[in-house]
């Protein structure tokens, strides 16, 4: 984790802004802020714990599977320049187990302890009660550089400067072994009119190809394939065209999800019991709210598989600041 230090002088006040957080007793400002390397931590680890000792003899083997041991070797293990495999799967959750125990020396504990957490953690590792995410496994104790995390979400803005600024940051993500979700609905839709050129917009559909084609060149820490998640509102006027983006060998590297609103379910719960156009559907062209329905359930059963995200539902017990606008492959995050 990193490390925030302040550099404010003692001999001068420093003014109140609204930027600023109250961490304990410390104002914190994003200008009074440094944060620490990975290097710079890592050496300080090494400092009071030393470099990651051998794996202890009367830890547990683990039990896999032939086809974990294939992944284990095709995604996980440790290989060397000409690609050889140079650890087991008990040396990876080793080397996983201390990089991860070794943390807790910045905080007090000392190398027995952190000794102790290592092999509670390996066993647990070991026995299958609990893996880490992909990077993890990946990158921890590696020396690579690359980051433990594996869920981000990215925004993308309604023009060619936000678009092309998330397409780059999904990329740099996906290099390092991490999995990355988008929201569309800011993006005007086909046909719009382009003020600035005078042109017309393609709308988000299109975008996502872009994204997808990214996807296919970049793998995830050059080990497998990249996940995205795209979403859009059901109340956006290219809904359709997005619901059945994935069928006939479209878009192949996303989950797709319409997000739907309480203001979609009770029009919907109105037009079943009338059938009868609600004003436009919410829409700009005239479409029965039912016809959306049966679009998404036919989705989500065939090639297509757009699924459903109730917007409304996911803010429920949320202690996030901000809307919640957007989920990546494996867990909700904001978009603000």
């Amino acid at each position: 984790m990193p490390t925030l230090t302040l550099r404010t002088k003692s001999t001068k006040k420093v003014k109140r802004s609204n930027s600023r957080a109250t961490n304990g007793r410390s104002n914190l400002s994003l200008a009074t802020l440094k944060f620490r390397t990975y290097l710079e931590v890592k050496e300080e680890i090494d400092k009071k714990v030393g470099a990651r000792p051998a794996r202890p003899r009367e830890l547990s083997k683990g039990n896999w599977t032939k086809q974990a041991l294939k992944v284990l070797q095709e995604r996980y293990l440790t290989k060397d320049e000409k690609g050889e495999t140079v650890e087991t799967p008990e040396d990876m959750v080793w080397r996983v187990s201390w990089e991860v125990a070794s943390a807790e020396a910045r905080w007090g504990k000392t190398k027995k302890q952190v000794m102790e957490a290592a092999k509670e953690f390996y066993e647990l590792m070991a026995s299958h009660e609990f893996l880490p995410n992909s990077p993890t496994l990946m990158n921890a104790g590696t020396g690579n550089m690359l980051q433990y995390s594996a869920c981000f979400v990215l925004p993308v803005e309604d023009s060619i400067e936000g678009i092309f600024d998330a397409l780059k940051y999904q990329a740099l993500i996906h290099k390092s072994g991490g999995g990355t979700g988008f929201s569309f609905s800011r993006l005007r839709p086909g046909g719009s009119m382009v003020k600035s050129s005078s042109g017309t917009a393609s709308g988000p559909i299109s975008f996502m190809r872009i994204f997808d084609a990214a996807t296919n060149e970049i793998k995830q820490g050059g080990k497998r394939r990249g996940a995205n998640m795209g979403i859009l509102r059901v109340d956006h006027p290219d809904i359709m065209e997005f619901i059945h983006c994935k069928e006939e060998g479209g878009i192949t590297n996303f989950n797709i999800s319409a997000a739907v609103t309480d203001k979609f379910m009770d029009a919907l719960k109105f037009s079943f019991v009338n059938k009868t156009t609600i004003k436009k559907s919410l829409q700009v062209k005239k479409i029965y709210h039912y016809s959306y329905w049966d679009s998404l359930i036919i989705a989500s059963a065939l090639e297509s598989n757009c699924s459903i995200l109730y917007t409304e539902d996911m803010h429920e017990g949320q202690v996030i600041d901000g809307k919640l606008k957007i989920v990546n492959p494996f867990k909700i995050l904001a978009d603000n």
